[in-house]
């Protein structure tokens, strides 16, 4: 049996205002022809087919077409929520799409899913876990009710006894497999995926996942990577890079063959879609910019701009470069007192608005900046991370 295994869609994301949609659209076909080509024989999407609880019109139509053309000919299509979807969306249209061969899981269930591969007539087996609050837990995990260390395990636990009643329908005879949109010890985070446990205490253990399955699906990191555990358990990360911590990285779906009893073989899709992110850091100042936006460089890529200057940048320069390339998001100048009181910042971890503030009054003599002038300036750096803290 041939699975495909993605996850961490985001449908509906944008990029500071900027509608990823078109790239997601690109996505979803390229992830179409992968299946025909592959010959996939069941596709297992783990979680977060959504960026919100609540996603715009065109996301869900996008994500009904691509189920639709995915499920072509039979073809099962497993979909787990993720801790951006609002499950009862998610499953809502159950009774509509099952016999066309789609299971969409929105709230924990005590029993595996049964597909069949219409190419080999083989059972495939997959415990199924949606993404784990305490809510769809139904368990309180009080934050005086123990030390982190307790909670974890309490929370692990927990997860490990779901994984565990649905694996008893697993078989000798049966692809076995598992799925869960969790954070499991062990795992590489990135900027863009926002926390889901507080002091650590909602990660997961591998062992908790230690229940026969051939093959581990996780969704929920959007770096694709395998952790440490029983069996093969791996990410398969987001298609697309959705902030700036990811950029660089290559996007890919998780192609696995395996037969019952037998060892999975894995091999990693890279996607040709979606547009970069890349970060430029302009040392020689906004002449090395210019130069480089003449040379036509990354023409496609949304880009992370940091421009060294010994004068302060005005609204002329801000506007031609955002002019120059529709895909400059971020601009941070980058000054020399800026730099050493970086360096400070990093030592001692003063807050970026205290830190603005020395600056200013270094520059001006002891001058108190304003707050609309210090709510500029942040508005200018908009690091990511102060974005994904804000949301």
């Amino acid at each position: 049996m041939r699975i495909l295994h993605t996850g961490d869609w985001h449908l509906g994301r944008t990029l500071e205002g900027r509608s990823r949609l078109a790239e997601q659209e690109a996505f979803l076909d390229e992830l179409v022809r992968m299946a025909d080509d592959q010959q996939a024989d069941l596709i297992l999407m783990a979680g977060d087919v959504y960026d919100s609880v609540n996603p715009p019109a065109a996301a869900e139509q996008l994500f009904y077409d691509a189920a639709a053309r995915l499920t072509d000919g039979g073809r099962p299509l497993v979909v787990i929520a993720g801790n951006h979807d609002q499950p009862e969306r998610v499953s809502s249209v159950t009774p509509l799409v099952a016999k066309r061969g789609m299971t969409l899981i929105g709230l924990p269930v005590t029993e595996a899913v049964t597909v069949t591969a219409s190419r080999t007539g083989e059972i495939a087996k997959i415990a199924a876990l949606p993404y784990p609050s305490e809510a769809r837990l139904n368990e309180l995990l009080a934050s005086d009710g123990g030390s982190e260390d307790e909670l974890r395990r309490a929370y692990s636990e927990r997860v490990g006894q779901l994984m565990q009643m649905m694996a008893r329908d697993f078989s000798p005879k049966t692809v076995n497999l598992a799925m869960s949109h969790i954070y499991v010890l062990g795992g590489l985070e990135c900027e863009s995926e926002r926390p889901i446990q507080v002091g650590g205490a909602y990660t997961v253990d591998p062992s908790a996942l230690a229940v026969g399955a051939s093959y581990t699906a996780l969704g929920h990191l959007h770096r694709p990577q395998v952790v440490k555990g029983e069996g093969i358990i791996r990410y398969s990360g987001s298609p697309l890079a959705y902030s700036f911590s990811e950029a660089g990285q290559a996007k890919s779906v998780t192609m696995v063959d395996v037969s019952p009893g037998g060892t999975p073989v894995i091999e990693e899709l890279f996607l040709n879609c979606g547009r970069p992110l890349v970060r430029w850091k302009a040392k020689g100042g906004l002449q090395e910019v210019y130069r480089w936006l003449d040379e036509g460089r990354d023409p496609r890529a949304f880009i992370d701009l940091e421009v060294s200057l010994t004068e302060a940048m005005g609204l002329s320069d801000i506007h031609r470069l955002r002019k120059s390339h529709d895909g400059i998001v971020h601009i941070r100048p980058i000054y020399p007192e800026m730099e050493a009181m970086e360096l400070e910042m990093e030592r001692v971890r003063i807050p970026l608005p205290d830190l603005f503030r020395k600056f200013y009054q270094r520059q001006t003599g002891g001058a108190e900046p304003e707050d609309s002038l210090v709510d500029l300036f942040l508005e200018l750096v908009d690091e990511d991370e102060a974005e994904e803290v804000t949301k």
